[in-house]
């Protein structure tokens, strides 16, 4: 484990939450808002309002930023983020989880304790010197982003769908560089010298 258990969770929701506003737009009703807060266990209020819906939308843009910034660039949003929410980090057990650090009440709106939530992770990265597992997907034509949890750093790919496609262009690649040898070697053995 590279983080603390609710920093990866809060990493990994931050990263679904960005990735949400890729074509096509999954965070389009409160459906999947819904959905999305299952997904990731968020717990304190929701208002289920199309208002709620709007805020977690504007939300989206100003977090990927993180992968835009250099450091300095990054602990500036962190602050800000944290400063605009008003946090007030305290340690807080619930459900199964034990103690682990919120920074907002439970009953503050949703978009902020999201905003408070992802400032907090990253204030996580940047202290522990990780900002190079902030990456953006390594496929040609995605834009989505990943934090890269892994021990020995090697995701590339934002999701399997992006890996596997990787894949097989690669053993495309491959397999003709193969066939234009093998031609190349066949026309070698039938000319005269």
């Amino acid at each position: 484990m590279v983080f603390t258990d609710d920093t990866e969770i809060a990493l990994a929701s931050m990263v679904a939450l960005v990735n949400s506003a890729d074509e096509p737009d999954e965070l389009t009703d409160l459906a999947a808002l819904d959905a999305f807060a299952a997904t990731y266990r968020w717990s304190g209020r929701r208002d289920h309002t199309r208002r709620e819906l709007d805020d977690v939308r504007a939300l989206r843009p100003r977090l990927r930023q993180f992968w835009n910034l250099d450091e300095d660039g990054v602990v500036e949003l962190v602050n800000e983020l944290l400063r605009e929410y008003r946090a007030l980090p305290q340690l807080i057990r619930h459900d199964e989880f034990g103690y682990h650090v919120h920074a907002t009440p439970l009953d503050a709106p949703f978009a902020d304790r999201m905003g408070v939530e992802a400032a907090m992770s990253m204030s996580d990265v940047v202290r522990a010197g990780e900002l190079s597992r902030l990456r953006v997907c390594g496929m040609s034509d995605c834009d989505s982003v990943l934090v890269d949890l892994s021990k020995n750093r090697s995701k590339r790919y934002c999701d399997l769908n992006c890996s596997n496609r990787a894949s097989v262009t690669a053993y495309r690649v491959r397999r003709r560089t193969v066939e234009r040898s093998e031609r190349g070697s066949t026309q070698s053995v039938g000319t005269p010298t």
